[in-house]
């Protein structure tokens, strides 16, 4: 099979639990997600099929869309209520003071990704790190918080709907939002509601996927790059970026490019793969074969 698969992933597992839950139902040994969620998130979960892996890379480069869940007063050593308290105290927060603080989070901000993290150190992931009670200096990543909205907020705990860049840890930022109150703050829930164009009304709940009907719900992987400039290619062009040739700038139509640029490569309705503008030698490489014409 080859394709893409938009998951609802449940609440409780981990990414890679999902893609192998999707591996054995399709059969394919050759699967791949376009980002991590924790095992308390749920939401969009793009997961590619058969050749279509190689466009994981590609999306993982996508804004991401959520809602989260805060509860102050409260920190953890995860930044979720997965953790161990680290502390407690009184709430005195006010709506007005907590939309002012919201304010100095929105645009391009630095933050410092939790210890509890996939990320390496030295080649060790840092979750790894800190089960073994050892603490190492993370390095602070500028990231950017396109909207910040406050969603509810009632007693203790407010709801929040960010739209955010790559690399962005939610519990960091409301990890973060609570130390700037003043009183702390922790994760409660997390729902990833859009990325790379797709939203949470598009996806599949892991429980209603079967052998049977998996198929079903596999799309053709070119939606999921249906944002990437389109690029008309000749039958004998398209055989030679499907052997890894590159094609260039002399041969193609309105070949106006900015340099880097990703493209979808197609031969009539045939999505073939991705290409990326090389304006120094003035030629389309490739980034990814997807489907031969042979």
């Amino acid at each position: 099979m080859q394709g893409l698969i938009l998951l609802n992933k449940p609440q409780g597992i981990t990414s890679f639990s999902a893609v192998a839950k999707i591996k054995w139902l399709a059969g394919e040994k050759r699967v791949g997600h376009t980002g991590t969620l924790d095992p308390l998130a749920t939401g969009v979960l793009p997961i590619f099929l058969g050749r279509a892996t190689a466009l994981s890379g590609i999306l993982l480069d996508a804004d991401k869309g959520y809602t989260a869940t805060v509860k102050l007063g409260v920190t953890t050593d995860t930044c979720d209520i997965t953790g161990e308290v680290l502390t407690e105290c009184e709430v005195k927060v006010t709506k007005t003071r907590l939309e002012t603080v919201l304010e100095k989070f929105r645009g391009k901000i630095t933050q410092v990704p939790p210890m509890y993290s996939a990320l390496k150190k030295d080649g060790v992931r840092l979750y790894q790190l800190a089960r073994e009670g050892k603490e190492v200096e993370i390095e602070p990543r500028e990231i950017e918080i396109k909207k910040l909205n406050l969603l509810s907020f009632e007693g203790d705990t407010f709801k929040i709907e960010v739209t955010c860049s790559k690399g962005t840890y939610i519990r960091s930022l409301c990890r973060d939002i609570g130390e700037e109150l003043g009183c702390g703050a922790t994760m409660t829930e997390l729902v990833r509601t859009s990325t790379s164009g797709f939203s949470l009304d598009q996806t599949i709940s892991l429980d209603d996927l079967t052998k049977g009907n998996i198929e079903n719900y596999i799309k053709n992987e070119e939606t999921a790059l249906l944002y990437l400039k389109e690029v008309q290619v000749t039958e004998k062009q398209a055989i030679r970026f499907s052997n890894g040739g590159q094609l260039s700038y002399e041969r193609l139509k309105n070949a106006n490019f900015t340099d880097g640029q990703l493209l979808r490569v197609k031969f009539g309705d045939k999505f073939l793969g991705v290409g990326y503008a090389d304006n120094k030698n003035e030629q389309i490489a490739i980034k990814c074969v997807i489907n031969q014409q042979k």
